[in-house]
Parts: C-alpha cells; structure tokens; sequence
C-alpha cells in the first residue's frame, strides 16, 4: 500500500523529496519505502525546520476550526442553508445529529461533486483525522473534510456492504489535492486512504479487504 501511495503518476517513477530539509536527500532524489519512517507531519517537525518551510516555501498549515469555517461556506452555498453539517461557535463546532436533508436534490449528487484542494499539504481541507497544527487527534464523528462529509452522508445512506464501497470510492474519486513537497504529498494520500478504512471500519465493525484498499490507495495516487 505505502509503496502505491508513493507513485508518480506522471513520470512513473516516486515522488521526490522536493525539499531541502532533509539533510541526507536532494530535493529531486525519490522518496522510498525505507524512507517513510522519516516523514513527520509537520507539529512533529522541530521549530526550526517549520521555520525554515514557512519562509522558503510560504508553508503555513490552516487550523481545523479554519478548515471547518471554510468548508461550512461551501456547503453553505450547495445547500442553500447553514449549519448543514455542524454549528459553529468561535474556534469549536458541534456536529449536527440528524440525518442530512437534500432539498431539492439527492444525496448522490453530493458524494459526486468534485473538490480540489490546492496546496494542500497534509489535506486538512479534504480529510479532519486531526488538527494540522496542533496534531490533536479529531474523532470522527467530529470531523470536518470534504471527503469527510461526503462518507457521512454514505454512511447515513447505505448499509449493503458492496453499495457502499461503490459509493465510497466514487467519493474518493471526486476530491483531488495538489501538493509539491514529497512528505506532504504522502501524508495527504496516507490521511486519505485511512480515512476510507476508518470509515468503513466504523459503519460495518471490520477492516476493508486488502484488494480493496489498494484499489482505493491506487485512485488517490492519481488524484493528488
């Protein structure tokens, strides 16, 4: 799976570093599997290393309640009403319990509107498993991504198994993300592919297949 999530689509080859803060690499050297353990997401990296991402690659992480605000703008407008999927009070959020209502259209159309999130770094837009600058771990009822409203709605929709990996991997095919940095890049496709398997975990008490999983890893692969 790690191996898949480290595909460059376009040269066919690994995704590079594309950074220089990694002493013992090139930024234009590959990224292997043996150099995964390396990779931190960015609250683990030390001070001086954000520093330095921030003033030569204008790197700065948005906080999850930012995440959520944003989000909630889009939704906002595709729905034709606020407080769809949370309500919102200064930097926290409290999800809503009912089931979301699609007036005026179906839940299907929803899972099939493709969103893009741009610089994506660890893809906090598109997938919530935790803060990006804090690193506070987000349960999932809780949580705000693209992808993630998208796999609640399925979950509050489908219970065939089989129905609902179908939908499921049409979600995971309509976000993309574009990221530079090599780290970032595997972290975002990492987030996005557990956050499928926690999902699927959650609604039938069990893990996804491995067939399953690398089917999925191989469309993120290719979306961001």
């Amino acid at each position: 799976m790690k191996e898949i999530l480290l595909k460059d689509r376009t040269t066919g080859r690994n995704i590079i570093w594309a950074a220089d803060d990694y002493k013992d690499f090139k930024p234009t050297d590959e990224i292997i599997f043996d150099d995964i353990q390396l990779i931190k997401p960015r609250f683990e990296k030390f001070r001086e290393q954000q520093k330095s991402r921030t003033k030569n690659r204008a790197e700065i992480f948005t906080p999850a309640w930012i995440c959520n605000f944003q989000n909630n703008l889009i939704d906002e407008k595709y729905f034709g009403r606020a407080n769809v999927f949370n309500t919102t009070e200064n930097q926290n959020w409290t999800p809503t319990t009912e089931k979301i209502f699609f007036n005026g259209g179906n839940w299907q159309d929803y899972i099939l509107q493709n969103r893009l999130e741009i610089t994506c770094g660890e893809a906090p837009y598109l997938v919530s498993r935790y803060d990006t600058v804090t690193g506070a771990e987000i349960p999932i009822e809780r949580r705000i991504g693209m992808l993630d409203r998208k796999l609640r709605v399925i979950c509050e929709n489908v219970t065939d198994e089989t129905e609902w990996k179908n939908w499921a991997v049409k979600a995971v095919q309509s976000v993309y993300g574009y990221e530079f940095q090599g780290d970032n890049l595997y972290l975002a496709r990492r987030n996005i592919l557990l956050t499928f398997e926690e999902y699927f975990q959650k609604q039938f008490d069990k893990k996804p297949d491995t067939e399953t999983l690398k089917f999925v890893a191989e469309i993120i692969s290719w979306n961001l």
